[in-house]
């Protein structure tokens, strides 16, 4: 990325940090605080896509009018049937998360926002299935402390990966942050990516 072009994440996700990270993106954190409630009706596509906007907002109102930077934010929800899970809130919860998941395919829905100015989002919806889990299993996964703050109480990059039987579709999609979408925003938006900081026209030979 060209070292005059900034970037604000609006998330804590140290998974996020880590997938923007991955492609090459300089970025600062931002911290934002927005409420997360699902509205009444509300299908999954349309939550993460309203929440991923809501947060990067949020990122650009808490700048200077001054100096403003674009505040890329995203959103990700574990739908089973039409009911988004989320975070479980204790052991019972996740108990009964992973029970559901368990020998099914769900999806997970990832919105991801970039605020300019204006609204830019592009979702990825991915379909993942579990094998049957056991019940020793679940507790043996909860006593991890892996589900805590994870959404569907598990995390695809962690230990969860050994109930994954197949995944269809994008697996930083499916841990937080699609980096194909994210990828395409920030192109839209003129950031270069994994470009080299040398002249392009200088052959090889010559570096």
């Amino acid at each position: 990325m060209n070292r005059e072009q900034r970037l604000l994440l609006a998330s804590q996700s140290p998974r996020r940090r880590e997938l923007l990270t991955q492609i090459g993106v300089d970025f600062q954190v931002i911290s934002v605080d927005i409420d997360e409630q699902q509205h009444a009706g509300e299908l999954p596509a349309a939550y993460v896509s309203r929440v991923a906007s809501e947060k990067a907002w949020a990122g650009w109102h808490a700048q200077s009018k001054m100096m403003k930077t674009p505040v890329l934010a995203a959103d990700t929800a574990v739908v089973i049937g039409s009911q988004i899970m989320g975070k479980p809130v204790d052991e019972a919860d996740a108990f009964a998360m992973l029970q559901r998941l368990s020998g099914r395919t769900h999806e997970v829905y990832s919105g991801v926002a970039l605020v300019d100015g204006e609204t830019h989002v592009r979702i990825s919806c991915n379909e993942v299935t579990f094998r049957l889990i056991s019940d020793d299993e679940i507790v043996a996964y909860w006593q991890s402390g892996e589900p805590l703050d994870k959404a569907g109480g598990y995390a695809i990059q962690g230990a969860a990966a050994l109930f994954i039987s197949n995944l269809n579709g994008s697996y930083s999609g499916v841990m937080g942050l699609p980096l194909f979408e994210t990828a395409e925003l920030l192109y839209d938006a003129g950031y270069d990516l994994l470009r080299p900081s040398y002249d392009a026209d200088v052959s090889p030979q010559q570096r």
